[in-house]
């Protein structure tokens, strides 16, 4: 484990893992300086003795330099290649993160779970399924409790199950006991500087692995397959074709796409050696996460779905699939680069979508994917309405027994804070149609 006590540590970026890492590395005698491009206003210090730390704020926050440190820690959102830190660990400046850190001092075993879309939920499952077979397991990460903050409680007996984004892995040199590979398309185009870039961070959830480890691919994507002539540790394929039939019946979770992650669970959980009669029960009685197709409420005979997760055009072509009752879909937000073309193929391919409202800075660029003669729906583009304006309009242009979904394709920083503000907004806005009968 590595010393930090009286070492001189960069901490870049004051999110969840940054907060994490300046409390940890504090713990353990570091002198931290924070680097964070917002200013103090903007930033969140709940949690940390500004008093105990440095910190070097603003647009210009990088130009003093990171050669005259011994570490630097990464947050997520900081490119691992940008000119300064290439530059630093040039010098000799050692470069690592949160979750590296993590990995390094963890006593327990690590199920770390990536792809495109569906790491939340499947990790979720997961957990629920190891804690209802009575492991000591914990859920860490984006959706769970910060991984540093958990290292006093952890023991050689624990589980942690994590979602590892490309961000994470990028530089990532060590690989978890049991990797899940979920799907691998194409997302964060505005980040990495390729879709090779982008797969080959995906690669180290399974290229260190050692021998006695378990990776869990999703064999109908060829890319995730591929990964198959890296891996040292046992392979383990998946799809929601060879499920078996009773994972599938009576669900709470909806859509098609929730049966890959579900049998990528049940693999990942078989594994670990959990029964199946647990992994059965904690499947059928498993809801989901909130903003991932979310049923918020019916109203009027028609269904409103909460799907702000789906910041790409995958997840909104699961969420379009997972109907057969007519649709009114809610598209668009920031533009963060990607491709469109599937999803208009799918859009002009499925009858039952009846009217599309378009909203935010991809407006125009979805309505392109889709453009041509004889559509079968209408389409209405509110720009940056309120999210209240927005809902109303869905409501008008439903018909009784259809759905309305949320599932914009896009980010959300055009017009909102993120993405759980964009779906608390619609889930509020449905909730006053309600309201106001």
């Amino acid at each position: 484990m590595t010393d930090y006590k009286n070492k001189k540590i960069a901490v870049l970026g004051l999110g969840i893992e940054g907060r994490d890492a300046i409390n940890f590395l504090l713990q353990k005698g570091g002198a931290v300086t924070l680097f964070d491009k917002k200013n103090e206003a903007e930033l969140d210090f709940t949690g940390i003795d500004k008093t105990k730390i440095k910190f070097i704020l603003g647009e210009k926050y990088l130009d003093k330099g990171l050669k005259d440190f011994d570490y630097i820690v990464r947050s997520p959102g900081v490119y691992r290649y940008i000119s300064e830190i290439k530059e630093a660990e040039n010098s000799g400046v050692k470069v690592t993160s949160a979750i590296k850190i993590f990995f390094e001092e963890c006593p327990g075993r690590i199920i770390g779970v990536t792809g495109t879309k569906g790491k939340g939920t499947t990790s979720t499952l997961i957990y629920e399924i190891l804690k209802a077979s009575g492991k000591d397991t914990y859920l860490s990460g984006n959706i769970g409790k910060p991984y540093l903050e958990l290292l006093d409680t952890l023991s050689t007996e624990s589980w942690v199950v994590m979602e590892m984004s490309s961000f994470q892995l990028i530089d990532m040199e060590v690989s978890p006991h049991i990797a899940v590979v979920l799907n691998i398309t194409e997302d964060h185009l505005d980040w990495h500087v390729s879709r090779d870039e982008y797969v080959h961070s995906k690669e180290n959830v399974v290229k260190y692995q050692k021998d006695s480890d378990f990776a869990v691919i999703n064999e109908e994507y060829k890319v995730c397959k591929n990964f198959a002539d890296i891996i040292k540790g046992k392979i383990v394929f998946f799809s929601k074709n060879t499920l078996e039939d009773k994972f599938k019946q009576g669900l709470l979770l909806r859509g098609e796409h929730n049966l890959e992650n579900i049998a990528a669970a049940v693999s990942a959980a078989r594994c670990v050696g959990v029964s199946d009669e647990i992994i059965f029960n904690t499947v059928k009685s498993f809801k989901g996460l909130e903003h991932r197709l979310e049923l918020v409420g019916e109203f009027e005979g028609i269904k409103y779905y909460n799907d702000s997760f789906a910041t790409g055009p995958q997840p909104t072509i699961a969420a379009i699939n997972s109907f057969t009752e007519p649709e009114t879909l809610i598209l668009g937000g920031s533009d963060k680069g990607l491709n469109y073309g599937e999803l208009g193929k799918v859009i002009k391919s499925r009858s039952n979508i009846k009217s599309i409202i378009l909203i935010g800075s991809t407006a125009e660029k979805i309505r392109f994917s889709f453009s041509g003669e004889n559509n079968r729906f209408t389409v209405y583009n509110l720009g940056s309405s309120s999210m209240t304006e927005i809902v109303k309009k869905a409501r008008e242009v439903s018909e009784k027994g259809g759905v309305v979904i949320l599932s914009p394709a896009s980010a959300s920083f055009d017009m909102f804070k993120n993405y759980k503000d964009r779906g608390n907004q619609f889930k509020e806005a449905v909730q006053s149609l309600h309201e106001s009968k």
